[in-house]
């Protein structure tokens, strides 16, 4: 593991023009894949033995490096270890709750951090997922129309002068755009309402015959055979005959089961539009998709597709916990786009040595596959800092992931048992109708 954030680093020396800030940036690298509670440059710089918080300050703020460049280089690291050919973008924007209101982008907004309108700071993630493990690829801060309106706030947050208000659509659409130009290729876009109900994102996503599964609104309308229908008021006309039992895909708690139907929209321009339908089978709640693709595909492509979704609040999880996405406590906008995309590269590597690992790990082995926050653990403790001899901090490693094999184990088998009474149940329930 040590080789392997070594080795990416040294793939890095395009993008610096000195020795000094290369360094100084695998020091940051390091301390954000550290154990520290808080990880800012004072915590970091004092973890990794520099006698000052200066040079951590000097490396985000004022050093010659070109952010952009390892946005780049961790694009195309991600692209490689974690490639198939099922592979889905995913995009969604994650923000952090701030005090003052003088940091780039802050005002009072909704974040999904608090779950309320807060005084915050909003980015937007495109993700990369695949079967192999999911990395965020590329970032974009939201900056709002009462920062842009006003010229002298963005000089002094250091925003430049061309910058003018992007929706979050758009913000969207230039990193999609932007992976694309890269020489890559995806089939599938997915988000939640924010981009399925912007309809320049979608006809942008048409005319690059990219294939979506975007959440829309109940109130969305759209265009059937037999005339322009709300959602939900779709829903509600929907024969039992027409929902199917589907897995969005498995998650932490085995497969996500939901019911789901489909209706094929009317529309003049080539390719295949689609209304999606899901229902969870214990709340009944419905969610709702905008569905296209150039050709004809199944129901379960597309149900995987939107499925794909909850991956980017697994990434959120990973880049805030062990890589410290969240705890940058950096004012101006330079310094927020170097400490992110630093961030971005430290769940980048752990994310791939996840996925090396869970290749080379046996079905037979009786250890629950290593987690992110797992492979930070070693990596620190045995790679970096060794506080005790290795034997002990593997037997460690090995005692948990046991308990987490037996607890997983369990519950999949107290799921199935339920899922066969409440079968065995109905069953009984339609043999007593008269």
């Amino acid at each position: 593991m040590a080789g392997g954030v070594r080795g990416g680093h040294g793939a890095h020396r395009g993008p610096f023009a000195r020795y000094e800030p290369r360094l100084r940036a695998r020091r940051l690298v390091l301390g954000l894949l550290s154990d520290l509670p808080c990880k800012n440059c004072w915590t970091i710089a004092e973890w990794v033995g520099e006698a000052t918080p200066h040079g951590m300050q000097h490396l985000l703020c004022r050093a010659s490096w070109s952010a952009d460049a390892v946005r780049d280089d961790v694009r195309e690291y991600v692209v490689e270890h974690l490639y198939d050919d099922a592979a889905v973008l995913v995009v969604d924007e994650t923000g952090d709750v701030k005090k003052g209101t003088r940091t780039v982008g802050v005002q009072r907004q909704y974040t999904d951090t608090a779950g309320r309108i807060e005084n915050s700071q909003v980015a937007v993630y495109l993700v990369y997922a695949s079967t192999r493990g999911h990395a965020a690829v590329d970032r974009e801060l939201y900056v709002p129309r009462s920062w842009t309106g006003y010229p002298d706030l963005c000089r002094a947050a250091g925003i430049g002068e061309e910058t003018v208000f992007a929706t979050k659509p758009e913000l969207a659409r230039t990193m999609i755009e932007r992976f694309m130009d890269a020489g890559h290729r995806v089939d599938w876009i997915t988000g939640d309402e924010v981009y399925g109900g912007n309809p320049k994102l979608r006809s942008a996503l048409e005319e690059r015959r990219m294939g979506y599964g975007l959440a829309a609104a109940c109130s969305a309308e759209v265009i059937t055979g037999a005339g322009t229908f709300r959602a939900d008021a779709l829903a509600r006309k929907m024969p039992k005959r027409a929902w199917q039992k589907l897995s969005a895909g498995r998650g932490a708690k085995g497969q996500r089961f939901y019911d789901w139907a489909v209706i094929d929209l009317a529309d003049p321009c080539p390719g295949h539009r689609r209304l999606l339908i899901r229902r969870n089978r214990t709340s009944g709640e419905l969610a709702y998709y905008r569905c296209y693709s150039p050709n004809p595909v199944p129901l379960t492509t597309t149900v995987r597709v939107v499925g794909s979704r909850w991956r980017v609040e697994e990434t959120f999880q990973s880049e805030k916990g062990p890589a410290g996405l969240d705890e940058h406590q950096v004012r101006l906008s330079p310094s927020w786009i170097r400490r992110v995309t630093l961030a971005m590269l430290a769940h980048a590597f752990l994310a791939v040595v996840r996925a090396n690992e869970h290749a080379r790990q046996s079905t037979s082995d009786d250890l629950v596959p290593l987690s992110c926050n797992e492979i930070q653990r070693l990596f620190i403790t045995l790679a970096i800092r060794p506080l005790r001899d290795a034997a002990h901090r593997l037997g460690w490693s090995d005692w948990r992931r046991r308990h987490q094999k037996r607890s997983r184990t369990s519950h999949y088998q107290r799921q199935a048992a339920s899922q066969t009474w409440r079968s065995r149940s109905t069953a009984e329930v339609l043999a007593a109708r008269p």
